[in-house]
C-alpha cells in the first residue's frame, strides 16, 4: 500500500498541471451542462454535456499514451472525486438562505444545487466510460508494433476508444437519468430508449468530430512529453517497485 501511495504521488507530480486542470474542469463543467436538454425530438435527444465531454476524453487519451491506462484511470478517479467535492460545495451554497437582499436566487439554487440522481448517473457513467476508454486505447496501441508512436497509431487508438467510450458514457448516463429517475422526479418527463441510444450515438459522433479536429494537438503534446522526458520520476519509481517498465 505504501508503494502504491508513493507511485500515485509521483504520478501526480509528473503529469503536467495544465492537463490535470483542463481535465478536471471539463468533468465538472460536463456535469453542470448535463442538466439542460438542448434537443429533443421523437428519435433524438441531446444534453449540454456533449459540448465539453470530448475534452476529457482527449486528455485521457494523451495521458494513456504516455503514462499507461492505470495512470489515466487514477487521474479519472481524481477528477471524479473533485467533481463530487465541487457538487457538495454547490449544494451547500444553494441551501444557504440569502438574507438582506432583494434578488431571487431560485434559478441559481436550482442549477447549482444539483439533482442527486444526475450526479449519481453521471458519476457511474463517467467512471465506466473512463475504464473502457483507457484500457481500449491501450489495447489498440499494442496492435501497432512497428510504429507504436506514429500518428496513425495515436489517431487510431484515440478515435476508436473515444467513440466507444463516449457512446458508453452517454448511454449509461441517459438511461439511468432519463429512463429510471426522471419519470419519477420530473413529473413524468422522460426519454425513450431509442432517444437514449440515438443521443449516445449522435453525441459520440459529434465528440468524435471534435476529437478528430483537436487530436493533432494531442499528438503534438504526446511527442513533446516524450522528447522532454516528462514523467521520468514516475517511470523510474515504477520500475524500481515493480521491476518492469511502463507499457504505453
Amino acid at each position: 500500500m505504501k508503494n502504491k501511495i508513493r507511485l500515485t504521488a509521483a504520478l501526480f507530480r509528473s503529469i503536467p498541471s495544465v492537463i490535470v486542470a483542463l481535465f478536471t474542469i471539463s468533468v465538472i463543467t460536463m456535469n453542470l451542462l448535463a442538466n439542460k436538454t438542448l434537443v429533443q425530438t421523437e428519435y433524438i435527444a441531446l444534453d449540454g454535456g456533449i459540448l465539453v465531454s470530448w475534452i476529457s476524453f482527449l486528455c485521457m487519451d494523451v495521458v494513456t499514451k504516455h503514462f499507461g491506462p492505470k495512470a489515466a484511470t487514477k487521474l479519472s478517479i481524481f477528477a471524479m472525486l473533485t467533481n463530487l467535492l465541487a457538487c457538495l460545495i454547490f449544494f451547500i451554497v444553494a441551501k444557504i438562505p440569502a438574507t438582506g437582499v432583494d434578488a431571487d436566487y431560485t434559478e441559481f439554487n436550482n442549477i447549482f444545487g444539483g439533482t442527486w440522481f444526475i450526479l449519481l448517473s453521471s458519476t457511474i457513467a463517467f467512471f465506466a466510460s473512463a475504464l473502457i476508454n483507457n484500457f481500449l486505447n491501450f489495447a489498440i496501441g499494442k496492435l501497432f508494433r512497428r510504429h507504436p508512436d506514429g500518428k496513425v497509431a495515436f489517431f487510431a487508438r484515440s478515435y476508436v476508444s473515444t467513440f466507444i467510450g463516449q457512446t458508453s458514457d452517454n448511454l449509461i448516463f441517459s438511461v439511468i437519468t432519463f429512463m429510471v429517475f426522471a419519470p419519477i422526479f420530473w413529473d413524468g418527463f422522460h426519454w425513450t430508449f431509442i432517444q437514449c441510444l440515438t443521443c449516445s450515438l449522435i453525441g459520440a459522433a459529434f465528440e468524435l468530430v471534435m476529437e478528430a479536429i483537436f487530436s493533432p494537438l494531442g499528438y503534438m503534446i504526446s511527442r513533446m512529453w516524450h522528447k522532454q522526458n516528462v514523467g521520468n520520476e514516475y517511470f523510474a519509481l515504477e520500475k524500481e517497485l515493480t521491476g518492469r517498465e511502463t507499457m504505453k
